[in-house]
């Protein structure tokens, strides 16, 4: 399954301080991978996932969250790269791999 969107990036508030960045799936798109991650799970319920943004590309896993469906973490070297921060809208491509 392959998910093409744009986000705004966010910083988690748990970790304000370590400036945890993060995406937020389209809630279709979190749905169906909810339900095609069915069964045993990752730590945390997380999915392996294959992610471009701009001209980076490189290996996550995605985590789901009770009120936004699946997130997605945005590496600093991914931010910096692209040019990115908090606030800022990303095209993102996310590919599941490993289910």
């Amino acid at each position: 399954m392959i998910v093409t969107f744009d986000a705004e990036l966010w910083i988690w508030d748990a970790r304000r301080a370590e400036s945890w960045t993060f995406v937020s799936l389209p809630a279709e798109a979190s749905e169906e991978i909810r339900e095609l991650a069915e069964g045993p799970r990752r730590g945390f319920g997380s999915v392996r996932v294959r992610v471009t943004i701009g001209g980076s590309t490189w290996r996550t896993s995605i985590f789901p969250d009770s009120e936004r469906g699946y997130v997605l973490p945005i590496k600093r070297a991914v931010r910096t790269a692209e040019t990115l921060d908090a606030g800022d809208v990303a095209s993102v491509t996310v590919e599941l791999i490993d289910l």
